[in-house]
Order: structure tokens, then C-alpha cells, then sequence
């Protein structure tokens, strides 16, 4: 598999970044450096405390207060609590090798106990404003690196989960119990198997710089203000994805191109040749294919393949996803079998919808109805390894006799949704964009071209339309179809048709039919 990294830097503060692998659009991103983005560190205020709920809305300068509940505080909140005031005050060193912590507050105490309106209070974005709803936040701090995690005023040390192999769970335990500052936790990522202790102990150097400029931050400015940011998009998925898969990181802007190089030679020394600065007229999205991917993968219907496709609706309570095999075949003979490879391509592209999409909460997707326990034992399967990833928690549920599937998958952020209808060229209402008819046009070609025997295929569709696909300079569309299905391919164009209308005959001039 090959991994590219575009980066669009179109304004001064925002940044798109498009993850493909394999040339496929796998993950979308938008960096605003003036948002409230999961990690981000704030000094804020205590608005109020509501017994009621066990929480506090906390003034962190959103527009709406942030919520805070009592198990999101961490057993440390007092030490936490200490460390502000005393550097606040200008008594508190960042170390905490002499810092004596307090005790651990009682796991089912009440907030009242805790915490006062009007306290000034370290938190950290947990998860970012989503609708009406202002950011969600936790005191419980941590400081992510590529192959650990800082955690101050803890002395635990853990190895992550997905590590099965214990000595080298041992043997990282063991470097990291080497190197460990005092009053500091650590937490040791996936991405550190193998690593060497000078790769850790440069990963520690790291963090402890930015929990120095925390602590720095803390004193010079006034609640409600951040104190620490997030790695910016770029480089905190560059932190969290970058492998050996990796080929190639191509941005826009040649300041942003000198900052990756620096970053990619101190966390994968030997691989900032990757990067380059893209120059070109054409701008970038558009040159690597990606504007035409994101209008044919956000919209309502998404195609999976040889006809088959999903649609997708969202709501306020869930996600639902319908799987339509777009009457893929006639035979009754193989309608489980067919079933069984709709299904098996809707789950590549549902696990690729979730991560593009970021969509969270609870996903329901009915899948097209199998028979055999094991074609739907195997479909779960198959979704597992497909969504193993997603580096967002999930967790689905085997398939039930209706071929229904429930997902959940940790919401964070607010859900990526771009409009990829526009105005009907004649006036009334919206359509989809008309780049999109060509892949739908094609779609269904790969569908006749399965099916039918006919030699002879011919499509009918409005003059513009046709001229595109037969008049190309460099790039003559029906003639490229021709040769990829074997079929002798017609195009008509047809004055009274709709701008994004067109049919399929065959050379008896009949009409071929599609749900």
C-alpha cells in the first residue's frame, strides 16, 4: 500500500489535508488554528457548579461554556489544583520532582466538594463543540508524543494494549522505568515496538519541552486563554499514521514544506526527502484527482462497485447506512453469493465512509439479508479487519437475522459534511454535482458489461454531456470505456434530454432497466 499527504494551505489559518492510500481518499481534515481541537490545554474559569449533574461549566472563551464532569476531574485534580495556584503565584518550578502531590479525591465524590465558581482551572479539550453543545473537557492532562504519552503527577507507568507480545511489552516497560522523570506517568503507544531507548528518550525530550511551555503559559495569561496547543493537524497525523507506507507529502505552502522536513528528520530521520512543494498552476486538489473524489464520496448515494451502492443518512440521535445491491444480478441461483460480495465491498466502504465522513455516535447499517450464519459470521469478520485502523474507539456488533449491524465509534469532533449538490442547471432545485454523473454513468456501464452479452452498447444523453465524453483534446472518455469493457460504446446526444439525463440501449434499441 502506498500513503500520500496533500496538504492545501489556502488561508493563513485554515489547512486542508487529504490521506490517500492508494490513490483513494481515505481521510479528510480541515486545520483552523483558531479552534477548540481535541488535546488543546486552556486556563479556565469555573462558571458555575450543578450538584444536580455532578458537573461544572467551565468559561474556557467559547461561546458556550465547556462541561466538566466529576469522573472526567482525575484522581489528581487537587495536585493539579496546587500546581496551578502555586505557578500562578510564581512558587511552582515546572518539575515535579520535589512537588508533593495530595491524595487522590474519592471516585464517587460530588463536584461541590471539589471545586468553587470563579477558581481558575487547567483543562483540556476532550472533545471538540459539536452542534449547540460547547466543548467537553477534562483536567485529567496528558501530553501525547509519537511513542508515548506524558501524564504528570503519576507514577505509572502502562504499555498499550494492542501490544501482545509480552517481553517486548517487558522491555519497553523496563526503558521507559529507565528514563522517567519523577511525578510524571508515562503511557506507551502501539508505535513504539522496537524502538530503541535514545528513540524514546528523544520522544521524552519532546513532551517534557512542551510541558515546560504549559507551565510557562500558565503564567502569562489571563482565564479564559490556551495555554498549550495541540500539535497542529499536520503533524499530529503525521505523529499518529506515518509508516514505512508512507511515499510521498506534497503541500502548497514552502514555509510549511521546511517546517515538515525539520519534524520528519527528528521524529523518522531519513524519510524528509518524502516531502515536496507543489508549484504548480493547477491547484492541488484538483491536480492529485481529489476535489472530483471528495464531490462522489460525500454525497447521500456513495457507489461501492459494479453497480451496488450505499445511501447514507444522517440524523441528530444516529447515523443509518443501506446497503443496495442496485440489481447487480438476475440469478436466483447465486443470490447468497451475491449477497455475500455486496456486502463484503459495502464493508470497505463503509469502514472508509466512518473515518472519512468522522462520523461518531451509533451507526446502523443494513446490510443486504444472508441466510447462512456463516456468510454473516464471516461479513463481521471481515468489518473488524477492515475498521482495525481506525484509530477512533468503535465497537460493532455481530450481525443480527435482519442483516442489521450496530456501530459505535467515539465522537471527538464534529462530523465532515460537505454539500455536493448544486442548482439544476434548468432552475428548479438541487442536483448532484455533474462531475458525479460520469462516475454514475460509468457505474452502470460496469454493470451492463457484467450482465449482458451485447456487443454493441449505446448511451444516450444531452449534448454537453456527450461532447464530454467524446470530444476530449487529450483524453477521449468513450474510447477509454471501449477498450476497459470490451463492448463497442455509442454515444448519442440528445436535445430533449434533461442536462443530467441519459439512458442505455442495446442494438435492438431496447432500454436497459436499473433500480
Amino acid at each position: 500500500m502506498s500513503t500520500e499527504l496533500v496538504i492545501n494551505s489556502g488561508t493563513a489559518n485554515e489547512v486542508a489535508l487529504a490521506l490517500l492510500r492508494d490513490g483513494k481518499l481515505a481521510e479528510l481534515h480541515y486545520d483552523n488554528a483558531e479552534e477548540f481541537a481535541v488535546g488543546d490545554v486552556y486556563l479556565g474559569k469555573i462558571k458555575k457548579v450543578v450538584p444536580g449533574l455532578n458537573a461544572a461549566f467551565v468559561d474556557v472563551g467559547y461561546e458556550k461554556d465547556a462541561f466538566l464532569h466529576y469522573h472526567d476531574l482525575g484522581p489528581q485534580i487537587r495536585s493539579l489544583n496546587k500546581f496551578t495556584k502555586r505557578t500562578l503565584t510564581g512558587k511552582q518550578h515546572w518539575s515535579l520532582s520535589d512537588f508533593q502531590t495530595e491524595p487522590d479525591i474519592n471516585k464517587n465524590g460530588s463536584m461541590d466538594q471539589v471545586l468553587k465558581p470563579g477558581q481558575n482551572l487547567v483543562v483540556q479539550i476532550a472533545k471538540e463543540p459539536i452542534s449547540t453543545k460547547g466543548p467537553r473537557i477534562t483536567s485529567e492532562l496528558s501530553v501525547a508524543g509519537r511513542f508515548i504519552v506524558l501524564v504528570p503527577f503519576s507514577d505509572r507507568i502502562s504499555v498499550s494494549s494492542k501490544l501482545r507480545d509480552k517481553e517486548e511489552k517487558d522491555r519497553l516497560r523496563r526503558l521507559i522505568t529507565s528514563i522517567k522523570p519523577k511525578g510524571f506517568g508515562i503511557i506507551v503507544r502501539t508505535a513504539a515496538q522496537d524502538c530503541s531507548v535514545a528513540e524514546l528518550d528523544a520522544d521524552l525530550q519532546d513532551l517534557i519541552k512542551r510541558w515546560k511551555q504549559l507551565h510557562r503559559n500558565i503564567q502569562r495569561v489571563k482565564a479564559p486563554a490556551r495555554a498549550l496547543r495541540e500539535l497542529n493537524r499536520v503533524s499530529a497525523l503525521l505523529r499518529d499514521v506515518l509508516n514505512d507506507s508512507f511515499n510521498s507529502i506534497v503541500t502548497t505552502d514552502k514555509e510549511l514544506s521546511e517546517e515538515l522536513r525539520t519534524y520528519l528528520k527528528g521524529i523518522q530521520p531519513g524519510m524528509e526527502g518524502i516531502v515536496k512543494h507543489y508549484e504548480g498552476r493547477v491547484p492541488v486538489f484538483e491536480q492529485y484527482g481529489i476535489e472530483r473524489q471528495i464531490k462522489s464520496s460525500f454525497g447521500r448515494s456513495v457507489s461501492t462497485g459494479k453497480g451496488a451502492y450505499l445511501i447514507v443518512e444522517h440524523t441528530e440521535a444516529m447515523h443509518v447506512i443501506d446497503v443496495n445491491s442496485g440489481n447487480r444480478t438476475n440469478s436466483n441461483e447465486n443470490q447468497e453469493a451475491n449477497a455475500l460480495a455486496v456486502n463484503i465491498a459495502a464493508a470497505e466502504e463503509i469502514a472508509r465512509q466512518l473515518q472519512l465522513r468522522d462520523m461518531g455516535g451509533i451507526i446502523v447499517v443494513d446490510f443486504i439479508d444472508m441466510h447462512k450464519a456463516e456468510n454473516r459470521k464471516k461479513l463481521f469478520e471481515t468489518l473488524k479487519e477492515l475498521m482495525k485502523n481506525d484509530r477512533a474507539k468503535h465497537k460493532i456488533l455481530p450481525v443480527s437475522r435482519f442483516g442489521l449491524v450496530e456501530i459505535t465509534r467515539q465522537r471527538v469532533r464534529p462530523e465532515m459534511n460537505i454539500k455536493t449538490r448544486e442548482e439544476n442547471p434548468d432552475g428548479t432545485g438541487q442536483v448532484e454535482a455533474p462531475i458525479l454523473i460520469i462516475d454514475e454513468i460509468e457505474n452502470k456501464l460496469e454493470l451492463i458489461a457484467s450482465q449482458s452479452k451485447d456487443n454493441r452498447i449505446f448511451l444516450h444523453a444531452h449534448p454537453f454531456i456527450s461532447a464530454y465524453l467524446t470530444k476530449g483534446f487529450f483524453k477521449n472518455i468513450r474510447k477509454d470505456w471501449s477498450k476497459k469493457y470490451k463492448r463497442k460504446i455509442q454515444v448519442v446526444p440528445r436535445d430533449s434530454f434533461k442536462f443530467l439525463e441519459y439512458h442505455f440501449y442495446n442494438d435492438k434499441d431496447e432500454l436497459f432497466e436499473f433500480e
